[in-house]
């Protein structure tokens, strides 16, 4: 076989990438954003292994959520779950225990959401987050044959991080089809605020996914059923859960956020839209100076005491033609003062709209996508309820 030598006479051929600055390479490397695609990219040449650790806006994917009881051996993983129940068991009694008592009505609270709530509060206190590998090395887990890395390891080699999303591969509370449940809450070293919005059944284009809706004309107030159909009693059961949900995530986010001192933002998300955690650079840099208060139930940031503001209606019909049935809008903050000790409490009493909840339309409109920004801004006209609960 003849082979053909290179003509000496030839030039090179030209490598347009070395051709471009690398001002304009890393303007590239922050639109691709995806780590595991900026980890691939480090291996194409020096200079991309060198610029990629400079990248400003990344995006993890979380490619399965793993209990820790999966990292274990099995022996250990009894030990441990039956070190959960009991402080999980205690809290649901703790937590729910002070709502029935103010509110007969509801009669026997602790049902079967009992069993369902403490799966979804195990399995939010004892997991783990992993990532395929990326540009990490470090910090390795073999599950089910596959390599994946911690998010905290997977981002250790960027030193420039200024805006930072996580997402999940999906929520942790898990609703009916057709239920609708979508919050957002802001942390500092504690809850800034929370926002949640939910609905018993959506329907979409007349086509309803849950039949025998009531007559939405109403004026305003909350119907006296609310509080004996259990329909007081699933709104509870949203807000708690995921005040809960919001708190885990914001825990786990302390490694990342004490390692990368340039971020201005940070945002912990899931694939399905269900729940969104911001912290913008005040509140991550709150954080950093002031650590946050644990659980001593589990991993998770303690939730202080708050003040909520509830807002309901039986049937809302939104401008694109989408109904929420049993539509509910709530809004909480910390409160100054703390309940008694060792007590939830939820107070609901009724109030008109005051110039403050009328300026905090557009906080809560603007937490959700359209339509449900639209239903957040038509539900805070409705009258309001306040509600109050101490820290746990």
């Amino acid at each position: 076989m003849s082979s053909v030598s290179p003509d000496p006479d030839q030039p090179e051929p030209v490598d347009h990438f070395d051709r471009l600055p690398d001002s304009v390479l890393l303007l590239v490397f922050n639109k691709i954003g995806d780590v595991k695609a900026l980890g691939r990219c480090c291996v194409v040449s020096r200079r991309f292994h060198s610029l990629v650790p400079q990248v400003e806006n990344v995006v993890v994917r979380v490619d399965c959520v793993i209990s820790d009881d999966d990292c274990s051996s099995s022996s250990s993983s009894s030990d441990k779950s039956r070190a959960l129940v009991g402080p999980f068991s205690n809290l649901f009694r703790l937590v729910f225990g002070g709502i029935v008592k103010p509110l007969q009505a509801l009669g026997q609270f602790l049902g079967p959401k009992r069993s369902v709530l403490n799966e979804t509060l195990n399995s939010l206190s004892s997991s783990s987050l992993f990532v395929a590998p990326g540009v990490g090395d470090d910090g390795e887990m073999d599950h089910g044959g596959v390599t994946h890395h911690s998010p905290t390891q997977v981002l250790r080699n960027f030193n420039e991080i200024r805006f930072l999303r996580i997402e999940l591969p999906s929520g942790e509370l898990g609703v009916d089809d057709g239920v609708l449940l979508k919050w957002r809450a802001d942390f500092g070293s504690t809850l800034d605020n929370c926002v949640i919005l939910g609905a018993a059944s959506v329907i979409n284009n007349g086509i309803s996914l849950e039949f025998g809706f009531g007559n939405g004309d109403d004026n305003g107030s909350i119907p006296e059923t609310f509080y004996t159909n259990g329909g007081l009693k699933l709104r509870v059961v949203w807000t708690i859960s995921s005040l809960i949900a919001a708190s885990a995530r914001h825990y786990l986010l302390q490694p990342i956020i004490a390692d990368h001192k340039t971020l201005d933002s940070l945002v912990l998300t899931d694939a399905d839209g269900q729940g969104v955690l911001c912290m913008n650079r005040d509140q991550l840099e709150e954080l950093r100076v002031k650590p946050l208060s644990a659980s001593s139930a589990s991993k998770r940031t303690l939730v202080p005491a708050l003040n909520m503001r509830l807002w309901y209606a039986p049937y809302l019909e939104l401008p694109d033609g989408v109904v929420l049935k049993g539509a509910t809008l709530v809004a909480i903050r910390p409160s100054e003062q703390s309940a008694s000790k060792n007590e939830v409490a939820i107070r609901p009493s009724e109030q008109s709209a005051s110039k403050n909840e009328v300026s905090d339309s557009s906080w809560l409109s603007n937490a959700f996508e359209e339509p449900f920004g639209t239903a957040a801004k038509m539900l805070v006209k409705r009258r309001t309820y306040c509600l109050e609960m101490n820290s746990f």
